[in-house]
């Protein structure tokens, strides 16, 4: 009777096992720019759609696949009505709040970003709080520093030729930006001017006591577009650009039938024992840069130094358990 038992507990916790398990994409269509947090309990997944900002929420990885979408902002004024890429909500002070890039419908010299404020949790209701920037920039981002406080970075062509990164102090309130606009990294490797030199799409990594920013590179409509990573030295103003330290080549690239791997953001597992890197690609082998691409989640690796290991993009029959 005890065997008997104990074969029905290891049955039924192998079928447990197996019902946490899920595979990418996580959502495919409308997976660009995709970027998750973790609070109170559920996931929360954003992602591009080119005309208003949608959230939606789930307990578990998997659940976001069939989550239901909530539109916290749309708007009709002409100079943030259209293009709305990247959005992305952040905890500062007591409230969240959702950095975005909105323009103009004739063209995309109009992107600037902007900021919505929300409440304690991440799905309450969100109010259009202002226009953060006055020249094209793309691709907002909030970076923290102990020492130095909160900056926002961005794509920029903030005194240079080419698509860089730049990065700005954060007012205290969280919805102005204040002091000069620093850029810290340009497009000058062969890895990052493929298609045309860019680099777009900063997001921040704090692993193993080092802070990281992650972009992406290169031209989306090629396959070669791809992530990089800058390694701050933890000592010298974050401004500077000599503070900053850029890896040799990318540090994940197109695998598996994944093309144009990047636009990525991080999420700590429940119990802040693991990092996953959310991000999208397409199947096209050409790249693209519209609503083909799709969310992808998985875990981040550690290399022998503590640095981070992404390893490849996962093919779409790897099976993950939900985060621990």
């Amino acid at each position: 009777m005890r065997n008997k038992t104990l074969s029905i507990l290891i049955a039924f916790l192998a079928f447990c096992s197996l019902s946490l398990a899920w595979t990418n994409p996580i959502r495919k269509p409308s997976g660009s720019d995709p970027f998750i947090a973790y609070t109170g309990g559920y996931y929360y997944l954003l992602t591009t759609t080119w005309n208003d900002i949608e959230i939606s929420r789930s307990t578990t990885v998997a659940g976001l696949e069939t989550a239901t979408k909530k539109v916290v902002y749309s708007s009709t004024t002409s100079s943030r009505c259209c293009n709305v890429w990247a959005p992305e909500v952040h905890y500062l002070g007591d409230k969240w709040y959702i950095y975005y890039t909105a323009g103009e419908s004739a063209s995309l010299d109009g992107q600037r970003l902007h900021v919505l404020t929300g409440g304690t949790s991440p799905w309450d209701d969100y109010t259009y709080t202002g226009q953060l920037t006055n020249e094209w920039s793309i691709d907002g981002s909030v970076i923290r520093f102990n020492e130095y406080g909160n900056y926002l970075m961005f794509s920029c062509f903030h005194g240079v030729t080419y698509q860089s990164l730049c990065i700005q102090k954060l007012g205290s309130d969280f919805v102005s930006l204040t002091e000069n606009i620093y850029v810290i990294s340009q497009p000058t490797e062969s890895w990052e001017t493929v298609g045309t030199p860019v680099n777009e799409a900063p997001a921040a990594l704090y692993f193993g006591g080092t802070t990281y920013i992650s972009y992406s590179a290169s031209y989306c409509w090629t396959a070669s577009y791809c992530l990089g990573l800058l390694v701050w030295d933890g000592k010298t103003t974050p401004t500077q650009a000599s503070a900053w330290t850029k890896k040799n080549g990318c540090v994940f690239g197109s695998a598996n039938s994944n093309y144009g791997t990047g636009s990525n953001g991080f999420f700590q597992s429940p119990d802040g024992s693991q990092t996953w890197i959310v991000y999208h690609a397409t199947t096209s082998s050409s790249g693209a840069c519209d609503d083909s691409r799709y969310t992808m989640i998985q875990l981040l690796g550690l290399h022998s130094d503590g640095s981070p290991n992404f390893g490849v993009p996962v093919p779409w029959t790897h099976a993950y358990n939900e985060p621990s």
